[in-house]
């Protein structure tokens, strides 16, 4: 959700009087969504598809999850490449995304991390991505971030993120809640599911999957260089989907969180904001602390942001499957589902 905070009634029971009261809206909103994903364009690129979506809104792990494939693609003697909407940004047009020269607000903050791993290109209409990808960068896998109920590329292979610790929340559909669509259509549509971390709402996705009959991977996310940052008391602050995941990375590091400030998904940072945080870190004796794409954000907010974010440190993170051989088997499952696509 870009610019809002999820509503905790979502990842409570059904019986929520606000979810119960939002109920007609989720009804069209959910017609609405079915309809777009039974009309969506499925435009063909000509190369191996792999969807990263989500059933739910903000926070699943999508990002780390491209990343992890697009490493996995790399090894493989692939040459892969990124599709995403860049969603926070100026235009609409595609954009071959370029880190050295693009900001957050060119192109989006998580298009550019993907960019510092493999060729990514951003549209609102994907296909223009894709394109850009297979003819100006000889792309021969396209990993889209997100996408998943749009419908505008032909899927290969769709893989969800699931988070285990929200799992899907009150299975509502939005505004009710976190759903994108109505669920057993979703299901239908895809080919796997990831489960992200621990955490209770695993067990009710493996059920689901067993009764679809799809697969049902393993990974987590883990820090990166976390040593430097054990023992640190910290002011953390994030404007990610789900600030809490942050926290607990850094908590997992040894980190001392004397506070913790979150902000909405994709959040621009004021002057007034950046200067607030400063001071108050410098007051309390507090280390800044914040994530690898709200970095991203302040790199490219001219030298404000810049300055501040001299003063922060950055935790990093990685999505590790629980075994190579699944990131793998994923590859493997979308060139051949292309090939038999492609001959059917």
């Amino acid at each position: 959700m870009t610019g809002l905070q999820a509503p905790s009634f979502w990842w409570r029971g059904t019986g929520s009087p606000a979810s119960i009261l939002l109920a007609p809206f989720a009804a069209l909103y959910g017609r609405a969504a079915l309809r777009n994903m039974a009309r969506g364009e499925r435009a063909e690129t000509g190369v191996p598809v792999l969807c990263v979506g989500n059933l739910t809104v903000g926070g699943g792990g999508k990002t780390p999850t491209a990343l992890a494939l697009g490493r996995a693609a790399l090894g493989l003697g692939l040459t892969p490449g990124f599709v995403s909407r860049g969603y926070g940004r100026k235009g609409r047009g595609a954009t071959m995304v370029d880190p050295a020269r693009h900001t957050a607000a060119d192109v989006g903050d998580e298009p550019l991390l993907l960019a510092s791993l493999a060729p990514t290109a951003v549209a609102v209409d994907r296909k223009q991505a894709a394109r850009l990808l297979t003819q100006e960068r000889g792309c021969d896998l396209l990993i889209m971030d997100d996408g998943f109920q749009s419908a505008r590329l032909a899927i290969d292979y769709a893989l969800v993120v699931v988070d285990a610790r929200r799992g899907l929340g009150n299975g509502r559909v939005l505004p009710a809640g976190p759903l994108r669509a109505p669920l057993p259509e979703q299901v239908q549509r895809l080919q796997a599911f990831l489960v992200v971390g621990e955490g209770p709402g695993a067990e009710p996705t493996v059920r689901l999957a067993a009764r679809a009959n799809r697969p049902v991977f393993e990974a987590a996310i883990l820090p990166l260089a976390g040593e430097r940052l054990a023992g640190l008391r910290c002011l953390a602050f994030a404007g990610i989907a789900d600030p809490t995941k942050f926290f607990a990375s850094l908590k997992a590091v040894g980190a001392e969180i004397a506070e913790a400030r979150a902000f909405p998904d994709h959040h621009a940072f004021t002057r007034a904001e950046m200067d607030a945080l400063s001071a108050r870190a410098w007051r309390e004796g507090l280390q800044l602390v914040t994530t690898a794409k709200d970095a991203a954000r302040l790199r490219s907010g001219g030298q404000a942001g810049q300055f501040f974010l001299a003063e922060c440190e950055v935790l990093d993170v990685e999505l590790r499957f629980s075994s190579p051989l699944q990131a793998q088997r994923i590859l493997a499952e979308t060139l051949e589902a292309f090939r038999h696509r492609r001959l059917a």
